[in-house]
């Protein structure tokens, strides 16, 4: 009988990666599919689109942490980690991620018209931290990093100031897809 299940967990798991190239939903397995000491894991690829700013935006994450964001002006991905710079340059997907994009215009052109004023909107309540990039050091210059989470739609814009003053120079905003449909955001 334990033959027969792990020979009908094994047919399962070549079910789940016969589709895993074919569709951009990760699957979750359910534990029968897997051997005892396997542990279940989540990847997460994450597209939207919406009428704010960024108007388009893709995530990647395993296990709730960031992997990758994509650039869709440079049409590259963008490490979270130095570390992952060298999958980043990874294109075998950008036929998919051409696709997506293509198909993100589509709905905002010809269904978000139509859907105006018919869905009611959600907003989550951001909550912002301002920390050093390194530890702080008096009579230094410091690099100051802003972390806004529980963020949606995710639609925002940062700016930095000193003194009063504009900052010039100053990161890009990223936008990260989390758990559910709640994102982050890096400045």
């Amino acid at each position: 009988m334990e033959h027969e299940q792990k020979s009908g967990g094994l047919l399962r798991l070549l079910r789940l990666l016969w589709l895993l190239p074919h569709s951009w939903a990760v699957l979750e397995a359910s534990p029968q599919a897997w051997w005892d000491e396997s542990q279940n894991h989540t990847f997460r690829h994450t597209l939207f689109c919406q009428d704010g700013f960024p108007n388009i935006g893709l995530s990647e994450t395993y296990d709730e942490d960031a992997l990758f964001s994509f650039d869709f002006s440079q049409n590259t991905r963008v490490p979270r980690l130095p570390e992952f710079a060298e999958w980043a340059q990874e294109q075998g997907d950008a036929s998919a991620i051409a696709f997506d994009k293509g198909f993100c215009d589509m709905l905002m052109q010809n269904v978000s018209p139509r859907l105006e004023g018919q869905i009611p909107v959600s907003r989550g309540l951001p909550s912002a931290e301002v920390f050093t990039l390194k530890p702080l050091e008096f009579g230094k210059p410091n690099t100051l990093v802003c972390f806004i989470s529980n963020l949606f739609p995710p639609t925002l814009t940062v700016t930095w100031q000193h003194h009063f003053v504009p900052v010039e120079g100053a990161s890009p905003t990223s936008v990260s897809a989390i758990d559910g449909l709640t994102f982050q955001a890096f400045s």
